[in-house]
C-alpha cells in the first residue's frame, strides 16, 4: 500500500501544482474594479503628475474621435507599449467601461489605491484591465490612474462606448 501511495504522489503534486497555476478571468458580476473597502490610512493623488514631454492619446470610441493625455507613471508607459489597440468594452456598475488589454501592465510605484473621476483612464491591475469612467467611482485599492480625457463634454461617449481604439497622438 505504502509503495502505491509512493507512486502516485508526484502525479498528485503534478496535478496540484497545474491547477493553482491555471488562471481566470473574473465575470463582471464577481468583485468589481472599484470594490467597496474601507478607505486606507494614506492616500495618494490621482491626478496625473507632470511630463516633461506629455502622452496625447487619440481614443476612437465607436468611431468618434476623443483626446486624452496619460501621466507619466510606469503602467501609462507599459501602456503606451501596446498602442495602437483596439479593444471591445463592456459596462461595469454604470461607472466605467472595462477592457482587457492582451496583456497585465507594471504597476510599478502605483499608489495602493485612487479615487477615479468621470473622465479619468485607469488600470486595476488585480483583473489587469482597462477602466474608463463615465461617472466617478468609489475610492479602489489596486486601481492606478492612467490619464483622463481631455474634453469633459466627450464623458458621455463613454457610457455606451461598444469598441474603442487607443493610439498616440501629436
Amino acid at each position: 500500500m505504502s509503495s502505491a501511495i509512493a507512486r502516485r504522489t508526484p502525479a498528485l503534486v503534478l496535478v496540484l501544482a497545474a491547477a493553482a497555476c491555471t488562471t481566470s478571468r473574473p465575470t463582471p458580476s464577481s468583485e468589481p474594479s472599484t470594490a467597496r473597502r474601507p478607505a486606507q490610512t494614506s492616500e495618494a493623488s490621482s491626478e496625473p503628475s507632470d511630463r516633461s514631454t506629455p502622452m496625447n492619446l487619440r481614443l476612437t470610441i465607436d468611431g468618434h474621435q476623443v483626446d486624452a493625455i496619460l501621466n507619466d507613471s510606469v503602467a501609462a508607459r507599459d501602456l503606451t507599449e501596446l498602442l495602437p489597440l483596439a479593444l471591445d468594452m463592456e459596462d461595469f456598475h454604470q461607472t466605467e467601461r472595462i477592457a482587457y488589454p492582451p496583456r497585465k501592465l507594471d504597476t510599478t510605484g502605483a499608489p495602493a489605491a485612487s479615487n477615479p473621476k468621470a473622465g479619468d483612464l485607469a488600470y486595476y491591475a488585480p483583473w489587469g484591465n482597462l477602466a474608463f469612467f463615465y461617472r466617478d467611482g468609489d475610492h479602489s485599492p489596486a486601481l492606478a490612474i492612467l490619464g483622463r480625457l481631455t474634453d469633459p463634454d466627450d464623458i458621455d461617449r463613454l457610457a455606451t462606448a461598444e469598441r474603442i481604439r487607443i493610439e498616440a497622438s501629436a
